[in-house]
């Protein structure tokens, strides 16, 4: 077999350590890898790369069929970039496989028949970074939700299900609240979801959802969420069913894929010989099976279920009782490589080969009558309702009116109540007489009033109907 070309980075703290261990494991499987290593993480940044990694490195990355990537360390402050976000989004690597599965009763865990898959949207929420200080006491982050992009996640996990023979696909999401971008995810996967008649389909808002993955998560099978949600409970999930440390990740692109573990490079960790390599390992296997080579990648898991089997644990997952010895990073992977070509005796063995090709998503747009008829002006102004709203009221341009104002999207006038605690922000909604089409220069000229009046206007935001249905929040949203 020819071999195939992979990038390697050894990454921040306990990252050179693990790498070691695993491609020492990889190599003694017989993986057909051929390593590019690059440099990324806190060197980098430190050298001036605000995103942890030289420019150059792209043509690396781009010319080998995957990265393999250990943890790195983003310094605190000073604008840094997180170097993960990224390689997600200038790769294209839309989907974030993380398995988060039981070793009952090797590793310590309440839930023994836990075996959950969270798929999670990799590019998009507000992940997107996109956010403003807008006054010396507010700052906002704009959460971004495309129908582009929950399609392809969505359909993703459906597709996972079905290759991997899983019985049910759940969505986390809160369209209770976020009614346009929760409640767009939420559309999709109720369309997607009857492409797939075979496969259960369900859905929770992520709080009651998040707190019956805690307690009962053998109900789930496969669970699919956008990014920052399924960010923080893909890791909850990994802890309740037994270590973050015991859990690797996919990063899955149309041109591309990155595999690393999901917890972090734990430099007070790091140079002791005492890391966990397990979740990289198992990341590593996730690449094997990605770039055909699923006899390795079964090997190899199948060895570290032995591992595991017979008690041969790191710190982090010894337990006086369970484990019979307690080892380092590099003697961790040694007992791997002996057990290679074992099986486990109780554990589930791994069987791979199920990833036959990779999904190619056509997005086709939706068209809709789009129709202008008024705008949201976000002020600046330190004082009293009254005093602000004498200052506002008159504005008016064309058919344009003022029918609101609210703060931090509660309503306070018309009908405001002298309760309500107000920031230094206030929105100010124009409406079109009779929701009647207006033109962008009537809303320029909105914005000029404010500026006559000596109003600091931070932000704007233009009201569309479309199909004749608001494509904005409510009044008290």
């Amino acid at each position: 077999m020819a071999k195939t070309p992979i990038t390697v980075a050894e990454g921040d703290g306990i990252g050179p350590e693990i790498m070691k261990a695993t491609l020492h494991i990889l190599d003694a499987a017989g993986a057909q890898i051929e390593i590019h290593r690059v440099d990324i993480g806190e060197k980098l940044y430190h050298q001036g790369f605000q995103n942890g990694m030289d420019p150059k490195m792209w043509d690396v990355i781009r010319s080998t069929k995957a990265f393999l990537k250990a943890p790195i360390t983003t310094p605190q402050g000073g604008g840094f970039k997180s170097l993960n976000v990224t390689i997600r989004t200038t790769l294209g690597l839309y989907a974030n496989v993380r398995p988060c599965v039981s070793y009952f009763p090797f590793v310590a865990t309440k839930h023994p028949e836990m075996d959950v898959v969270i798929v999670r949207e990799n590019e998009e929420d507000l992940y997107s970074g996109i956010e403003y200080r807008q006054t010396p006491d507010v700052c906002s982050s704009i959460k971004l939700i495309s129908r582009a992009g929950s399609e392809k996640i969505i359909r993703y996990a459906f597709d996972y299900a079905k290759r991997h023979g899983r019985k049910k696909v759940t969505l986390f999401m809160k369209d209770n609240i976020m009614k346009f971008s929760d409640g767009l995810f939420h559309k999709i996967f109720d369309e997607i979801a009857q492409e797939y008649p075979d496969i259960l389909n369900e859905h929770w808002i992520v709080d009651i959802g998040a707190a019956k993955l805690a307690d009962t998560p053998e109900v789930f099978d496969v669970i699919v969420m956008p990014n920052l949600y399924g960010d923080i409970l893909s890791d909850v999930a990994a802890q309740i069913a037994g270590s973050v440390g015991l859990a690797g990740s996919a990063n899955i692109g149309e041109k591309g894929a990155m595999f690393e573990a999901i917890h972090g490079s734990a430099p007070r960790r790091a140079g002791q010989n005492v890391a966990n390599p397990s979740g990289l390992l198992l990341a590593a296997v996730q690449m094997l099976d990605h770039i055909g080579q699923p006899d390795v990648a079964s090997k190899i898991h199948n060895a570290w279920l032995k591992t595991l089997e017979e008690g041969i644990h790191t710190y982090d997952i010894f337990k006086e009782g369970t484990s019979k010895k307690k080892v380092g990073t590099q003697e961790f992977g040694d007992a791997v490589i002996k057990n290679l070509g074992k099986k486990p005796e109780q554990l589930k063995p791994a069987v791979y080969g199920k990833e036959k090709g990779h999904l190619v998503h056509k997005h086709v747009p939706t068209n809709p009558d789009r129709k202008l008829i008024g705008v949201d002006v976000y002020i600046y102004f330190r004082g009293q309702m009254t005093e602000f709203f004498s200052k506002i009221s008159h504005i008016n341009v064309a058919s344009l009116r003022l029918r609101m104002i609210t703060n931090r999207g509660v309503r306070v006038w018309p009908g405001g109540q002298p309760e309500t605690f107000c920031i230094e922000q206030w929105r100010c909604r124009f409406f079109s007489d009779d929701l009647r089409t207006v033109v962008q220069d009537d809303l320029i000229k909105i914005l000029h009033a404010f500026d006559h009046v000596k109003m600091d206007v931070i932000r704007s935001e233009f009201l569309y109907l479309f199909d004749g249905k608001p494509g904005y929040s409510s009044a008290e949203g």
